[in-house]
């Protein structure tokens, strides 16, 4: 059991990490009048538009996407993937 808890926490670590890291990977697009950075973690940093700074186009797009991607999961531990899944069961 406890070793089960030490592999879990561990890989919690390991994800934080990795969670970070892609969180310094930004790549900045331009099209047409809309300025937009994003960074490798999928979130979105800054919106501009016309010029204008938009933070609550910023702010509902990151809300609405943390929202798909917990339903997304939702669906793949239903379907029997998940974290169970990819861990092989560890039973």
């Amino acid at each position: 059991m406890f070793d089960k808890v030490g592999k879990l926490m561990k890989m919690r670590s390991e994800a934080q990490k990795l969670q970070k890291e892609l969180e310094k990977i930004i790549q900045t697009y331009e099209k047409g009048n809309v300025k937009l950075k994003i960074n490798g973690a999928q979130q979105i940093d800054y919106i501009e538009i016309d010029g204008v700074e938009r933070k609550d186009v910023k702010d509902a797009l990151n809300e609405a996407m943390k929202k798909v991607q917990k339903e997304s999961a939702k669906k793949m531990m239903e379907m029997g993937g998940g974290l169970s899944g990819l861990l092989g069961g560890m039973q």
